[in-house]
């Protein structure tokens, strides 16, 4: 049968956490099945900055009631079999529990903020056709193949990692120190059909990062999951390709390399990822690592760019990075996780910038559909250099607590 994949990021969360698995608000309607499902969530954040993390828009110290890394979220999807085809389409809602961009909790000089609106973003909207024997087609906006499971596995879904400040609509999870976001992107994607555990999915995708649309991206990925006696875990191995075109400046000279041309220039975008997780016996672990050029801009969420911070430089870039976590699930049902990763950008060699966190959580099922977490964050950071002069940097220190619910 195809996959109505009804809310991504939430169902993986949902495979994650201690608590059992809920397949949402399930309502037939004729031919047409109807799936309603999403999340509420907030936290209680507060954060000590220091070094370039202590800026005009994060204090000393800030703190915040926050959605975490998933943003609230409002789903609905419907599937049926027609002519010998399973057909689903899907939407998703998102929003935070914070004030927008308008508002003064994200350094605005224009807003006093009274009205506290918060924004909402539509991350799902396609349609998925296909059939058990030869797999299923996916078109419209999903998340993306590459880096999908690494974002998945990340124990901070269900709670807030690394804040990336007062008033965003959510936080960075680990995303920036350990994998490269995802992202929701417009797609064409089909998956194989499942042969004992194997799946590949390929996908033509909306071309980001270019200063014009001439280039569409390519992402694959083949994954298998098994499952003997007690074990059960997967195994992914993806990759991604596009072309991205530079701004055309004049050469600067940036770390002792000289960078621009004059002219506009087009250059490859190009990843790979390998990662594995196993679970047994309460236990479960999780390794990934990724490898590209030009793939991001050093915090995990500019992909498919060289731009790297540099206001006139269009110098090549390395990407590379990864994260280990380990979890444990308490005879309480609270699930107890240690996570490491880091991000490293270099350019011509040099080892220009670097991201790594470690993260300590737990998460306690109260139901099978609400969980308490709290979570510490320690994130470092070594800044990408602008001039010549020596990368500085900055550390921030976060606890949350708070809920989230799945329904």
């Amino acid at each position: 049968m195809n996959k109505n994949i009804k809310l991504a990021v939430a169902g993986a969360v949902l495979a994650l956490s201690a608590s059992a698995a809920n397949a949402g608000i399930v309502i037939p309607a004729g031919d047409w099945t109807l799936d309603i499902s999403g999340n509420v969530n907030s936290f209680m954040t507060r954060t000590k900055h220091s070094g370039t993390q202590h800026t005009a828009r994060n204090d000393d110290t800030t703190g915040n009631v926050q959605t975490g890394l998933l943003p609230s979220a409002f789903a609905i999807g419907a599937k049926t079999r027609q002519n010998d085809l399973d057909v689903a389409f899907q939407f998703s809602f998102w929003t935070g529990s914070n004030a927008n961009g308008a508002d003064n909790l994200s350094g605005s000089s224009t807003s006093n903020g009274g009205l506290g609106y918060s924004s909402l973003n539509v991350r799902q909207s396609y349609l998925t056709f296909g059939d058990k024997s030869w797999g299923s087609v996916l078109v419209g906006r999903n998340l993306g193949v590459f880096g999908s499971d690494a974002i998945l596995s990340d124990m901070t879904l269900l709670g807030v990692g690394s804040n990336a400040g007062g008033g965003n609509s959510s936080t960075l999870g680990r995303i920036g120190s350990g994998y490269l976001y995802a992202d929701w992107k417009a797609q064409i994607a089909y998956t194989t059909p499942n042969f004992s555990g194997f799946e590949v999915t390929a996908a033509l995708t909306e071309g980001t990062g270019q200063i014009d649309h001439s280039n569409l991206g390519a992402e694959g990925k083949a994954s298998y999951s098994f499952a003997a006696n007690d074990v059960t875990g997967k195994i992914w191995l993806g990759g991604k390709h596009q072309k991205i075109q530079t701004h055309a400046v004049a050469p600067t000279t940036v770390v002792g390399y000289t960078a621009g041309s004059g002219a506009i220039s087009e250059r490859d975008a190009r990843a790979w990822e390998i990662g594995a997780k196993a679970a047994a016996s309460g236990f479960e672990v999780v390794a990934y690592y990724f490898d590209g050029k030009n793939a991001d801009h050093g915090v995990g969420q500019a992909i498919n760019t060289n731009a790297v911070g540099y206001a006139t430089s269009t110098a090549e870039t390395d990407n590379r990075g990864g994260y280990f976590q380990a979890t444990y699930v308490l005879p309480t049902k609270t699930k107890l996780g240690v996570s490491y990763g880091e991000n490293i950008i270099e350019t011509a060699g040099s080892h220009d910038g670097e991201r790594k966190a470690s993260i300590v959580g737990a998460y306690h099922p109260l139901t099978k559909h609400l969980n308490l977490v709290a979570e510490y964050n320690y994130l470092d950071v070594q800044a990408i250099a602008a001039t010549s002069a020596a990368a500085t940097g900055g550390k921030s220190k976060t606890m949350s607590l708070g809920a989230i619910l799945f329904f």
